[in-house]
């Protein structure tokens, strides 16, 4: 069972593997390059903004914001979130929800980046993707003193432009947005999705803190 403070210290390495530092330099088109890639530039910049972080650490949610969302198929979870609750809801309260969760995952992942502590990662082999609308990028979290932590990026084509974007991530098995799922799902179902929306944009608020 992996404790909740090691869950969000994975996420944080998920994060930094899915920013768009650098999106001139990354292919788009293939999904292993895309993560590998962009990862290590990432922390690279993570690692040289450190003091900048220190010092106001709302300016994580400002590098989530610019760097790491546009390569997030953040409408695409967020009505997986919504799952089977997705007839009961209409195209206006649906469209008011979308960028909703996508400032309340800004926040979540800016909070989430005050835990990196120098964590690597070590990308398995790509497979063939040619024929493939969803792959599964395998990653070993690595950190001293631990043992190896596999995750996986869930990264989906789309149909036109035939680029890849992250959706998911599956940490030992555990996946982040069936918990996400689960925790607002019911909600919805019992309060309706404009109660949670309102909820999710108050979540959004919250500055970001160093414990």
């Amino acid at each position: 069972m992996i404790s909740s403070v090691m869950k969000n210290i994975i996420f944080t390495i998920a994060l930094l593997g899915l920013s768009t530092a650098a999106s001139a330099d990354v292919d788009k088109k293939d999904p292993y390059q895309m993560i590998e890639t962009v990862a290590d530039i990432t922390f690279k910049r993570f690692a040289n903004e450190q003091s900048a972080i220190r010092k106001e650490p709302n300016l994580l949610k400002t590098i989530v914001r610019e760097e790491l969302m546009p390569y997030v198929n953040y409408q695409y979870a967020a009505y997986k979130v919504i799952g089977s609750n997705f007839k009961k809801t209409n195209k206006a309260d649906r469209a008011k929800f979308v960028p909703a969760f996508r400032e309340y995952l800004i926040t979540s992942y800016a909070q989430v980046f005050t835990l990196y502590n120098n964590q690597k990662v070590e990308f398995a082999p790509a497979k063939d993707f040619s024929k493939e609308r969803v792959v599964s990028v395998n990653t070993s979290v690595m950190e001293p003193g631990r043992d190896p932590i596999n995750i996986s990026f869930r990264v989906r084509k789309h149909k036109k432009t035939g680029e890849w974007k992250a959706y998911d991530m599956v940490a030992e098995g555990i996946s982040l947005l069936d918990s996400k799922q689960a925790e607002l799902s019911s909600l919805i179902r019992q309060k309706g999705l404009p109660h949670v929306t309102a909820m999710l944009k108050e979540k959004s608020t919250k500055n970001i803190v160093f414990k």
